[in-house]
C-alpha cells in the first residue's frame, strides 16, 4: 500500500512506513550498494523472503517511488530493479543504521555475552 496519500504526524513516522518492515531495508540495501538486480538476483540475496513477499515488497518501494521498475520487451520477460533518486537518499540513513548496529552488536552484545560466559564458568 502506497505512503504518498496517508497522513503522518511527523516525518519520521513517514520515514518508517515507507522503508519499515523486515525486508524493505535489506532490498534497499542491496539495490543501493550493488546496484540494479532482477528478481533472481534479489531472492538469491535475501534467501528467507518468501517469492510472494519480494513481489510485494517491491511493488510497495514502487508505489512509494523509492525502486524503479524496467520491464523489457523480451521473451522470456526480463525485469531489473533499481533505486530512484529518492530510494539513493535512503542509503546515508541506512548505512548509518549499519553502522550503529555493527558496533552495539561488537560493543553491548559480545560484552554481554562474555559477561555471562564468566558467570557460567
Amino acid at each position: 500500500m502506497s505512503q504518498l496519500n496517508k497522513e503522518f504526524n511527523c516525518e519520521k513516522e513517514l520515514t518508517l512506513a515507507i522503508i519499515g518492515g523486515k525486508w524493505k531495508m535489506l532490498i534497499l540495501w542491496h539495490l543501493g550498494r550493488e546496484g540494479t538486480k532482477r528478481f533472481g538476483e534479489l531472492k538469491s540475496l535475501i534467501p528467507d523472503i518468501t517469492p510472494r513477499m519480494l513481489v510485494n515488497q517491491l511493488r510497495e518501494l514502487e508505489e512509494d517511488l523509492i525502486v524503479n521498475r524496467k520491464v523489457y520487451p523480451v521473451v522470456p520477460p526480463k525485469v531489473e530493479y533499481s533505486l530512484t533518486k529518492e530510494g539513493e537518499s535512503l542509503m546515508p540513513i541506512l548505512t548509518a543504521m549499519y553502522d550503529w548496529g555493527k558496533n552495539y552488536r561488537d560493543t553491548v552484545l559480545i560484552n554481554q555475552e562474555q559477561k555471562a560466559e564468566t558467570l557460567i564458568k
